[in-house]
């Protein structure tokens, strides 16, 4: 996801590029682009004045929020790249204008190719066409004259920069045949090097040696390495990708540019979207457009929920194993419907978005492959993973209830609770909420018709392999460590640990968790490591995580918990 100043406008953005449909976003690219060209960097602006001069829509939300001119130059061209990027390609041959592909922009303009992507960044418009065959960025009269015009003095400028002499491309040629020569870096490496000393910048350096590669590819001072990668090899660069590996270290352990390394990583992203099933209740609504945002909204009467879940006490007596059923409050047969309505409604959602990704015959459609589509299939499942969990954690006291009332037929009674909790989790699956009934109702005779089945095995199980020292077994004194009662104490510190970060803001809380290790069991992280994964500065790391152990002190002695 782009890094945006304000979170307000992130949001705005993405729903946008979820839920509006195309004509309506190339509607909005050129509200946007008119918008950008009036912006006044000194000044604020009204969240709901940007709202409404880029949708046509009054919000009600943010009413309090300003944002600063610079800050809305940035987010604006995020915005506008994002929605730009998410419209489906159309034919050139259906462009009623000349369309311009990246290259060409690049020629006209006497800039990078790299540099045309940056000005995407600042409000350029380009739209996906398929020109021969072949997915790429098209630029259109129409949209690009604005921009053009507001901006006259940059074009000029890059254009005069990137303008070389014969004996310059001499000396940054002879620079990086000698750096080649002796191994010394890669082209970006190199590039940069050679950059800082000739006083240029580091992509005209790089733009140059390219150039003479391609034209000299007998003498390519750094050659690319081509052809298809095997399946084992693209598994190792997904895997080093997934472990932290960055993909500038990856393009240059497998010899390859960025481009390939992130070709490959959609690549595995999407085969394995497409090997996972995703199974769902459809509903007619869900292809209604009108309703998608009422649907994917919040619940009704969030806030109460959040209120009594914070208010959850778990009973001094309580045994390790329903610590879990203290955790959630129940759910109104309103929230309850919301929430199967939007888990269904997304993985509707993402599984229609995987069936355009794929071929008749089963395989990646590579032509529609694009990784703000993996992005927005992936967020659809982890929500609706969210919401299933929400589900369970809700429901486990109606585990609990029927559990016990069946556990004068059976000798182990979290056996049979953990047995009911599997019952449970098929039945959000399962469960049609169309039709009326409550979640309780259906999952309790789900649990019961498993009981009915699961205990007279049981039962037999037990009278057919019992052995005649069973009784001496059951008499004598286990003095093995319980490793139940040390992982269920562990889990509850963990929520506990939980309960009091939840009071911090998003930052310190995220800092708190790497500081300490507490995400999968990891060492804790530096203060240097921590600022170069959030972007600010070492500094300013332990400062906040001195703010918010003092927040976190403050708290537990307000409530006189132990951590």
């Amino acid at each position: 996801m782009k890094n945006y100043m304000h979170q307000a406008l992130k949001e705005l953005a993405n729903q946008q590029v979820r839920f509006a449909p195309p004509a309506r976003r190339l509607e909005q690219l050129k509200r946007a682009e008119h918008l950008l060209t009036e912006i006044d960097p000194k000044r604020a602006y009204p969240y709901q004045f940007i709202c409404f001069r880029v949708t046509d829509f009054r919000s009600d939300a943010n009413a309090a929020l300003l944002v600063p001119g610079e800050d809305l130059i940035h987010d604006l061209g995020l915005w506008i790249n994002e929605l730009a990027s998410s419209l489906p390609a159309i034919p050139v041959e259906d462009v009623h204008e000349p369309v311009m592909t990246l290259d060409e922009m690049s020629k006209k303009l006497n800039v990078t190719t790299k540099t045309i992507n940056r000005w995407r960044k600042r409000g350029l418009i380009g739209i996906p066409v398929v020109c021969n065959g072949r997915r790429q960025m098209g630029f259109l009269p129409s949209l690009v004259d604005p921009f053009l015009a507001a901006n006259k003095n940059r074009i000029e400028k890059s254009g005069k920069f990137t303008l070389l002499t014969p004996a310059e491309k001499d000396d940054i040629l002879r620079r990086a045949r000698r750096f080649a020569r002796l191994g010394l870096g890669t082209l970006s490496e190199v590039s940069r090097r050679i950059a800082r000393r000739l006083g240029r910048s580091t992509e005209t350096v790089r733009y140059t040696i390219k150039n003479f590669d391609r034209a000299h590819p007998e003498q390519a001072l750094y050659p690319e390495v081509t052809g298809p990668m095997d399946s084992s090899t693209k598994m190792v660069i997904y895997n080093s990708y997934r472990r932290g590996m960055d993909v500038d270290t990856l393009a240059k352990n497998f010899q390859r540019n960025r481009s390939s390394m992130y070709r490959v990583l959609s690549e595995i992203r999407a085969q394995r979207l497409l090997d996972q099933p995703i199974e769902y209740i459809y509903n007619e609504s869900f292809d209604d457009a009108a309703q998608a945002a009422r649907i994917v909204g919040s619940m009704p009467d969030a806030d109460v929920f959040e209120l009594h879940r914070r208010q959850m006490r778990i009973p001094k007596d309580a045994p390790p194993e329903l610590i879990s059923n203290y955790e959630m409050p129940l759910l109104t047969k309103d929230q309850e419907q919301h929430l199967f309505r939007k888990m269904n409604f997304l993985k509707q959602r993402a599984s229609k978005m995987l069936a355009e990704m794929k071929l008749p015959s089963g395989l990646i459609n590579y032509a529609k492959l694009r990784v703000e589509t993996l992005d927005q299939i992936e967020a659809s499942l982890k929500d609706a993973a969210e919401i299933k969990e929400t589900l369970i954690r809700c429901n486990m006291r109606l585990v609990t209830s029927i559990a016990k009332r069946h556990s004068g037929q059976a000798e182990n009674f979290f056996e049979l609770l953990s047995d009911g909790n599997i019952s449970l989790m098929r039945a959000v699956e399962k469960f049609d909420y169309f039709r009326g009934n409550k979640f309780s109702t259906y999952a309790s005779w789900a649990i019961m018709k498993n009981f009915a089945r699961s205990i007279p095995d049981e039962k037999n199980r037990r009278e057919r392999f019992v052995t005649g020292n069973e009784e001496v077994f059951d008499a004598a004194v286990d003095k093995r460590t319980d490793e139940k009662e040390c992982l269920a104490a562990a889990e509850q510190a963990t929520v506990k640990v939980n309960r009091l970060l939840d009071y911090l803001e998003p930052r310190e809380r995220e800092i708190i968790r790497m500081r300490a290790g507490l995400d999968n069991g990891a060492d804790g992280m530096t203060l240097e490591k921590i600022g170069e994964k959030l972007g600010i500065t070492k500094e300013r790391v332990r400062q906040l995580n001195v703010r918010a152990m003092k927040k976190l002190r403050t708290i537990v002695e307000k409530h006189k918990e132990e951590v």
